[in-house]
């Protein structure tokens, strides 16, 4: 597992972007003493947080141990206590700064407070806070006519609700109502949420309860993944960057992996389902906390033209893949050359704000009015004016180039470090929606082990990049930054990652 040109390293202290403070006052005693030399430095920022007078960090990890449940998990070894946020920046409890390549989860989109958002949603809470749906309020219905004038054919009725998990559960319930059918189909690998409803859908053991009837109806089909799955090769994804594999797929034959996956769910429609029967089908357009993984090119497409064939709806959930993030297109079903039945957002959507939404046709959406559907907090009057205003800078500072523009930067940058480092397995994505899969053995594909990946990620942290991490043995590093991240942000961002692999390989050699 070594570098083909490892980075010469000089250890050297990283000043994360410090104003006024000493080289000795800059990292916790949790954090190493000298860190590996990065070749850029780290962009500059004119924002200067205000000072943090809040909670000591020990009396927020007692009331953290105390009162908070254990499910709460906070990243790093060292949870990081963030006190101010400002566009891709976050700073700490003591001003450090890091770049932010993970978006709170794949959730601020235009920038954390941007000062946008923050205009439209003050205003907001001057004006009206809550009224919920028994009367109407205007906001709401702006927000509405914007949002369903982005979406293609028939899509043009919603129903606002307040996360994901929630746009997915009544995804569920409007397919089921409409069709008459039960049985839901949703991939390996795929993660829609943890509600006891949602974790049906969601096929990631580490998500997944022992509760009794959770997956009552739904069936969990072979993920199409073209890396680690059984078939796939280096033309089958709709990516700037491609697997290692061997490819046999030609013009002529089409895509041979996609069409033997969808062999695997013909079989499933063929043997496992009531006659065939069935209420729908759900998919991400990118998994997400599966770890990027990305469907050979017509796969989709070709399983809708079944699912529907076969009574069924087909449900985009496009709560981290929405709203320009994947570059070319502003919802990402678009890249699979199809429109769904009903769309799932959340995310992105607010920005941070809690909304989400389902968005479907009147035909389907008619089938919420055989019995009352009621959602207090969902389009609220603050809700709806931060999604105006997010779609407002996605268009005014045109974030969807910028991500199609910076992503296809980041993924080539990226693949260069693949051809350097053995420990990079995969590069793959499209747009500012970005995977990593570390390995042990590039031919095997061996996950790397917890701890390297670990050590890899911390290293990164400490040198003042941040990155998700994801897929079933946590090995992808989910890179989903806010989508105004510039081409210096990413240099900056690969060259730390480079200089942390070489260090971590270094360390254990």
């Amino acid at each position: 597992m070594m570098s083909k040109s490892p980075l010469v390293q000089t250890a050297r202290l990283v000043r994360h972007g410090f104003q006024k403070r000493s080289a000795s006052t800059l990292h916790s005693k949790a954090s190493p003493a000298v860190l590996p030399e990065i070749q850029s430095e780290m962009p500059d920022c004119d924002y200067q947080p205000p000072q943090y007078t809040g909670l000591s960090y020990e009396k927020v990890l007692e009331i953290r141990q105390k009162h908070i449940t254990p499910n709460i998990v906070p990243h790093f070894k060292k949870p990081l206590l963030i006190h101010s946020g400002h566009m891709q920046w976050l700073f700490d409890h003591e001003g450090r700064r890091y770049l932010d390549m993970f978006g709170g989860i794949v959730t601020v989109s235009v920038g954390h407070c941007h000062p946008k958002v923050n205009l439209a949603l003050e205003q907001q809470i001057n004006t009206l806070w809550h009224t919920t749906n028994i009367y109407m309020h205007p906001k709401l219905h702006e927000y509405a006519e914007r949002l369903t004038a982005k979406f293609p054919g028939d899509l043009k009725t919603v129903c606002f609700v307040n996360s994901g998990s929630e746009a997915n559960d009544l995804a569920m319930l409007i397919a089921r109502m409409h069709t008459g059918n039960q049985d839901i189909i949703t991939f390996r690998n795929a993660y829609h949420g943890m509600s006891p409803y949602t974790m049906g859908l969601t096929a990631l053991s580490t998500w997944r309860f022992p509760l009794p009837g959770v997956s009552n109806g739904i069936q969990h089909v072979m993920n199409p993944d073209p890396y680690m799955g059984i078939w796939g090769g280096a033309a089958c994804r709709d990516s700037p960057i491609q697997t290692d594999r061997k490819c046999e797929c030609s013009q002529e034959t089409g895509c041979l992996a996609g069409a033997r996956y969808y062999e695997q769910l013909e079989e499933v429609f063929k043997y496992s389902l009531p006659r065939g029967r069935v209420a729908a089908m759900f998919a991400e357009s990118i998994q997400g906390v599966g770890g990027t993984v990305q469907y050979p090119k017509g796969y989709i497409k070709k399983a809708a033209e079944l699912v529907r064939a076969n009574g069924g709806l087909f449900i985009a959930d496009e709560v981290q893949t929405g709203f320009g993030r994947t570059g070319e297109h502003f919802w990402g079903f678009e890249g699979h050359d199809f429109i769904p039945d009903i769309v799932t957002m959340a995310k992105g959507i607010g920005n941070g704000f809690p909304l989400a939404a389902v968005v479907t046709t009147p035909k389907i959406a008619a089938a919420l009015g055989q019995a009352l559907h009621f959602n207090t907090y969902g389009g609220n009057p603050m809700a709806s004016a931060v999604g105006i205003s997010v779609l407002d800078v996605i268009e005014e500072e045109q974030l969807q180039k910028n991500s199609l523009e910076v992503g296809t930067y980041f993924l080539q940058s990226l693949a260069g470090l693949r051809d350097r480092f053995e420990m990079i397995g995969d590069v793959r994505g499209k747009g500012l929606m970005i995977g990593i899969e570390l390995v042990s053995e590039r031919a095997t594909k061996t996950p790397l082990s917890a701890p390297h990946v670990s050590e890899i990620w911390e290293t990164c942290k400490d040198m003042g990049v941040l990155f998700g991490r994801g897929g079933l043995n946590g090995n992808v590093l989910r890179i989903k930054p806010p989508m105004c991240i510039t081409k210096s942000d990413v240099k900056f961002a690969v060259d730390t990652l480079a200089s942390a692999m070489s260090e971590v390989l270094n360390r254990n050699q």
